[in-house]
């Protein structure tokens, strides 16, 4: 039931909808761990079909006119990823004795200090590929782990023959379902917030809860901005009797897909936080969680359940990732939109692919194009893009909504529409029309309704494309969220020479100018920062003071963070002078533009 420790200090992120949906069967049996979406159950069982077609595997469909289809459907992708996954890592340990064999790729990508590494290298040397070598590696290799993510608010309601179905057939609560009756021993990982009513649903899985040994068949890890929202999240579910193992840190804004900013706190001091308080936040958690087991008759663990804490949000060197696993002793480091150009690990189609190895920072933006009213990291003109425009110039703007994952807006109808539907966005437009705005304002209002895309599909295109599977919905349309570290990448790598380049072995990035992460993404919340203080559709109340005070407030505790910590780590006079640079554009636009504001 217990799973092997790790042997890689990175992982590969869920991306988009489509982008990590099969990465586990290119990368698990390498021993390379990654984040499948759990948002598309339709897309999944295409790509059953596909999967089961190439491995040679029984394959039954379960159509939408099935019972509890989406738990249905999820259940058997997850298990036959698993198979496939079993399968593959089964034959590279039986090539063993074959040059040029899988083993000598997974061997080779491991890092130099594993200890797994050296000790193979040491018997082969040794006494050479025996059945010895054979009982070692059975004993010691392992496979990544297949976790999934779940978007806690993408949790829409079901009807069934005109009535509403009961909450345990919402969207997230039966992709929790369909996880938790798989025979998966991985994570399931939370985003986006709490979601008390989908919380409490993991009470109803014993997989959450521990063995007599204090073990678990299936484990949750939080999505987490920072040490606040861990301690509010980590509570709620222990009183529930349910433990993260593992809080997740993503950058606020140097990040890919859905850019959920904090109040100006930077991942720096956030991730010093946690540092310095990580026992204390195990110990009080753990406090409240054996109360819950013991309400629960549940055995309680004799010591303090392992709780890891890992990063990940424009990490783009070999000496930003041992920054992070040594200075702030994380268990992991994510790496994401970099893995956009590895097709062994990702699926991004030909066309996709090539737009993103020729993308620079200023094709790379934070738009308002995602249909849940959170900021979206995008790709300028995009496929997807370039249909929305032609739908608006048709005057049809907005989709027709065929899969309807997003649909959770309730502004003009009884039953929840998604706000990039095509009914939503002609509601919206006569709404504007009747309010007797000026030309220019009812332009500007318009054009902000109308730039929401469909991302549901959108973000599964790109995989029917690679694998030629036929769709009727948009059929070359394409939205993609990489980050804005992408930039500083211009090339396709194999997954051989990514692994080298996260652990130093190698350097594949195009720029020498390239800020560290930490400066990156000061310099994109100084930026999300100008732009609130002067976004005129905004009133300035006393409580948007406030907040833009003590946003303000947060970036300057973060440049201090930042000043002492380039001093004490002798950082690059390059991530000094461009740090210098940031705090002067901040307090040169506080004076110019904020102290006006406060004072009128």
């Amino acid at each position: 039931m217990t799973t092997k420790q790790a042997i890689h200090n990175f992982h590969i992120p869920v991306m988009g909808v489509a982008f990590t949906i099969d990465s586990p069967i290119k990368v698990a049996h390498y021993g390379i761990s990654s984040v499948v979406s759990m948002v598309d159950d339709g897309l999944m069982e295409q790509l059953r079909a596909y999967y089961c077609e190439q491995f040679n595997l029984a394959y039954e469909e379960i159509s939408a006119k099935v019972e509890d289809f989406r738990a249905k459907r999820i259940t058997a992708y997850l298990d036959m990823m698993q198979d496939i996954v079993k399968m593959k890592f089964e034959e590279l340990k039986s090539a063993a004795w074959e040059k040029g064999s899988e083993l000598e790729k997974y061997i080779h990508m491991l890092p130099d200090f594993s200890t797994i590494k050296k000790d193979f290298l040491a018997r082969v040397n040794s006494t050479g590929m025996n059945s010895d070598l054979r009982d070692w590696l059975n004993k010691h290799l392992s496979t990544g782990s297949i976790d999934v993510n779940i978007m806690t608010k993408l949790d829409k309601e079901n009807v069934q023959a005109g009535e509403k179905l009961p909450s345990i057939f919402n969207d997230a609560h039966a992709a929790l379902r369909g996880f938790a009756n798989s025979k998966l021993n991985s994570s399931v990982v939370l985003s986006a917030g709490l979601n008390p009513r989908l919380y409490s649903y993991f009470e109803q899985f014993k997989d959450f809860f521990p063995n007599a040994n204090g073990e678990f068949a299936k484990k949750i890890i939080l999505k987490i901005s920072d040490y606040r929202s861990a301690l509010i999240q980590g509570k709620f579910l222990a009183k529930k009797g349910l433990w993260v193992s593992e809080f997740r840190l993503e950058s606020g804004l140097n990040c890919g897909g859905h850019a959920f900013a904090t109040d100006g706190e930077l991942m720096g001091p956030i991730l010093a936080e946690f540092k310095e308080r990580k026992q204390e936040l195990s110990t009080e958690l753990f406090g409240v969680y054996a109360a819950a087991l013991e309400a629960k008759n549940i055995a309680v663990p004799s010591q303090i359940l392992d709780q890891t804490l890992t990063a990940q949000g424009g990490i783009g060197t070999a000496d930003e990732q041992n920054l992070l696993m040594d200075y702030y002793q994380l268990s992991s480091v994510g790496w994401g939109s970099t893995f956009l150009l590895v097709p062994d690990a990702t699926t991004v189609d030909d066309a996709t692919l090539k737009q993103l190895c020729e993308a620079k920072e200023k094709d790379l933006y934070l738009s308002h194009n995602s249909p849940l009213g959170v900021r979206f990291n995008n790709i300028r003109n995009n496929t997807m893009a370039d249909e929305k425009q032609f739908l608006i110039q048709k005057n049809r703007p907005g989709s027709p909504c065929p899969k309807k994952y997003s649909a959770l807006n309730k502004d003009y109808t009884e039953d929840p529409i998604c706000t990039a539907s095509r009914q939503y966005q002609h509601l919206k437009i006569q709404d504007l029309k009747s309010r007797g705005l000026s030309d220019l304002d009812f332009q500007k209002h318009m054009d902000f309704a109308t730039t929401r895309e469909c991302l549901c599909v959108g973000l599964t295109n790109s995989a029917l494309m690679k694998y030629n599977i036929p769709t009727t919905h948009y059929k070359e349309s394409v939205s993609i969220c990489p980050g804005p570290n992408l930039a500083y990448y211009d090339q396709v790598l194999s997954l051989e020479q990514m692994v080298d380049h996260i652990y130093g072995r190698a350097n594949y990035l195009n720029r020498e100018d390239r800020p560290h992460a930490f400066v990156k993404e000061l310099e994109l919340y100084v930026q999300f920062f100008e732009e609130a203080v002067i976004d005129l559709d905004q009133p300035k109340t006393k409580q948007r003071l406030t907040f833009l005070a003590s946003f303000e407030n947060n970036l300057q505790k973060g440049i201090n963070y930042y000043e002492n910590l380039f001093e004490e780590l002798n950082f690059s006079e390059q991530d000094r002078n461009q740090l210098d640079k940031l705090k002067d554009r901040l307090n040169q636009f506080v004076s110019r533009e904020m102290a006006p504001v406060i004072l009128a």
